[in-house]
């Protein structure tokens, strides 16, 4: 995988676009002037916990005692998922459920909107995978989080402009993106699970 081909697989979990109208629902109980500052903290924590995932992935793996391929086979079931309630998005308003009320902080925006099961899977699985690779894998995180940011500081914006049925469009397609990368995902980890096992 190059480093294009992974930050346009995290830029596509991370689902900026499916997360505008749930980060504006998050937003509206919170004063106008400080939405700004909220979100981008959020981001901030997101991307701390992501480059952590990355640098420790290695270590989480062998503390854990996970193979690559129970890694791959579950980020690929998560992926699945997520995909699919972008996909088909409940009726509870947004693939995370339901907003709170009050200021968030770290949950649900940061965890998991922006830094999800599937985002810390898949940078799991590039470290453990290409290990030597890392700075690139760093460069990758660092561009899909930097679209994805970029794409939510103008949520209002874009909200307006595009409106509620062209982002629900381009969810659904970006959805159909990640079902096919989760596939896929799933499918590599099973023929690595059946080549270890010498079959």
């Amino acid at each position: 995988m190059t480093p294009l081909s992974a930050g346009l697989l995290l830029f596509l979990i991370m689902d900026p676009l499916g997360n505008i109208p749930f980060f504006l629902s998050l937003l509206k109980h919170v004063p106008p002037q400080r939405r700004r500052w909220v979100v981008i903290r959020e981001l901030l924590i997101a991307l701390a916990v992501l480059a952590a995932f990355l640098v420790g992935g290695q270590y989480i793996l062998s503390l854990l005692q996970l193979k690559q391929e129970s890694v791959s086979i579950g980020g690929g079931i998560v992926l699945f998922l997520i995909g699919i309630r972008m996909v088909f998005p409940p009726a509870d308003g947004g693939i995370f459920g339901k907003p709170g009320e009050g200021e968030p902080f770290i949950v649900p925006m940061a965890i998991p909107g922006v830094a999800g099961p599937s985002a810390m899977a898949a940078l799991l699985l590039l470290a453990n995978n290409q290990p030597g690779r890392l700075m690139e894998w760093g460069i990758a995180l660092f561009l899909a989080w930097l679209a994805t940011s970029v794409i939510l500081l103008s949520a209002t914006y874009l909200f307006r402009w595009l409106g509620e049925s062209v982002l629900t469009a381009l969810e659904r397609l970006m959805g159909m993106l990640l079902i096919a990368l989760s596939v896929q995902m799933f499918l590599a980890g099973v023929a690595a699970y059946f080549k270890a096992a010498g079959f």
